[in-house]
């Protein structure tokens, strides 16, 4: 497998061992991944603002917003997911892609701090990022954004929740959106695909890793047929 990676990134693929996903060894590696990140510098031609939002069971849902500062015209929004496995990764680990989104598409982003697996499997992630959908909506005014033009992105877990999150929206009617992005996406429990079978070991997330990230994200429905497309998107039959 190796063979078919481009030289350059070998030597940083070899730095990553294996994340060894039990539930009692989740904390370490939160604090382990929190510690390795590196300081936000922030482009002084943006704000960011940390907003604490009530989210489902009347629980805090933190979120962070990047605007341009000298832009006072309605602008789009795009609700930012984080990736992590529905189980790792937090709202400070893509302040550079944010702001960079800000800055080439012109645009505001919102980014949420949805809880995480195992200690809140599904449905608290994805209603957990309905909340920030829908606050975004109902405060276009206040946040000068438009309303019609809202989209979602987010990478690996988080483009799981964005596809997730769309068929949610849709079924609820409320909000519409114009847009989304999952990139990588986490959207099939079932593990069984050919780049899954062929990837089962290192390369940072494998089959193994994949499937102790389903197992918590799901919990008690984990290895059933009663898996909604809410959960994971790739059972859908109608999109």
């Amino acid at each position: 497998m190796k063979n078919r990676v481009n030289p350059e990134l070998l030597q940083g693929l070899e730095m990553f061992q294996d994340l060894d996903l039990r539930p009692e060894n989740l904390q370490a590696i939160r604090e382990e991944i929190s510690q390795m990140r590196p300081a936000t510098v922030v482009d002084e031609s943006l704000s960011l603002t940390d907003e604490v939002i009530v989210g489902p069971d009347a629980n805090p849902l933190p979120l962070r917003i990047y605007r341009p500062k000298s832009n006072n015209e309605s602008l789009p929004v795009l609700l930012w997911i984080h990736g992590g496995g529905y189980i790792l990764g937090s709202i400070d680990d893509n302040d550079d892609t944010c702001m960079r989104f800000v800055k080439e598409a012109n645009c505001v982003v919102v980014s949420v701090d949805y809880r995480l697996a195992p200690e809140h499997p599904y449905p608290a992630p994805i209603e957990d990022c309905y909340a920030a959908l829908k606050w975004i909506a109902d405060n276009a005014e206040p946040l000068n954004i438009d309303s019609n033009r809202i989209g979602v992105a987010g990478a690996s877990a988080g483009g799981g929740l964005t596809a997730a999150l769309t068929l949610l929206a849709r079924d609820r009617q409320f909000p519409s959106i114009c847009f989304q992005m999952p990139l990588y996406p986490m959207i099939d429990d079932r593990n069984n695909t050919p780049s899954t079978n062929e990837i089962k070991e290192g390369f940072v997330w494998n089959q193994k890793s994949n499937e102790a990230g389903w197992k918590m994200y799901l919990g008690e429905i984990y290895g059933t047929d009663n898996i909604p497309a809410y959960a994971a998107p790739a059972r859908a039959e109608d999109y």
